[in-house]
């Protein structure tokens, strides 16, 4: 049995390496609260949505009543299914981004043409932060105050350094094993 030095040890370890590079897909839901529906302005939605590789483009709608097509550059611009790359109609449609590229998305049975469609551009992920800038610990407000984030994506290096010392605060104390 591993004694419980050891053990505090390798769960110090094990929580900031799992830490440190904390990446989360975001799940962005079209339309927000106004979800799928006719008479809504898509490419204002997507226009203030960043969209990269790994996240998810969620369709919620009427299951009866609507359904979601991807579709090419074409299929969109003349609100045709012809082709269609893909078909969803559960209502709750959760569609990854597996790729960086344009995806076109459009309404079937004519909803296209009454605005239910949308375009999205998924950018890569950004690059890991540089070993120069995960040391960077200034004490200026600005530089202390950075994250070492891309967009949301990767847990600063201010956490990893509470998580692993609230750790060590706590097996120290003898309140686990």
């Amino acid at each position: 049995m591993a004694s419980s030095t050891q053990l505090s040890l390798f769960l110090v370890l094990f929580i900031f390496v799992s830490a440190a590079y904390v990446v989360s897909a975001t799940d962005h839901i079209v339309g927000a609260n106004k979800g799928w529906n006719p008479g809504f302005n898509y490419t204002l939605w997507a226009n203030n949505q960043t969209f990269y590789v790994g996240d998810l483009i969620s369709f919620r709608y009427q299951k009866m009543m609507y359904n979601v097509f991807e579709v090419n550059q074409t299929g969109y611009d003349n609100c045709t299914t012809e082709g269609a790359i893909g078909n969803w109609t559960s209502g709750k449609d959760f569609i990854p981004l597996k790729e960086a590229k344009r995806y076109y998305f459009i309404g079937g049975n004519g909803q296209c043409f009454n605005g239910m469609k949308v375009s999205v551009l998924v950018h890569p992920l950004p690059p890991p932060p540089s070993s120069s800038a995960s040391l960077n610990l200034s004490s200026n407000s600005s530089s202390s105050a950075q994250r070492l984030d891309f967009d949301g994506r990767f847990m600063g290096l201010r956490a990893n350094l509470v998580a692993v010392f609230g750790a060590l605060m706590w097996f120290g104390s003898g309140l686990i094993l």
